[in-house]
């Protein structure tokens, strides 16, 4: 049976979201319009807002569902 690979992550999800979008906005601005670069931004856009999502669940002011 295969072990399981595990590690420590030594940034949050936020960190590395964030740096993960940063890095593919500033791909897209290098390249030309086109499909590649629409795919880099539709991705930067979705780890945004994976990251709206990531802050929404770990808000204070979150409840349970009843």
């Amino acid at each position: 049976m295969l072990k399981r690979r595990r590690f420590k992550q030594t940034r949050t999800l936020h960190q590395r979201l964030a740096d993960e979008a940063a890095q593919l906005r500033e791909q897209a601005r290098a390249l030309a319009p086109g499909h590649r670069r629409e795919m880099l931004l539709r991705r930067a856009r979705q780890d945004e807002m994976a990251m709206q999502i990531d802050a929404w669940l770990y808000s204070p002011g979150l409840r349970a569902p009843t």
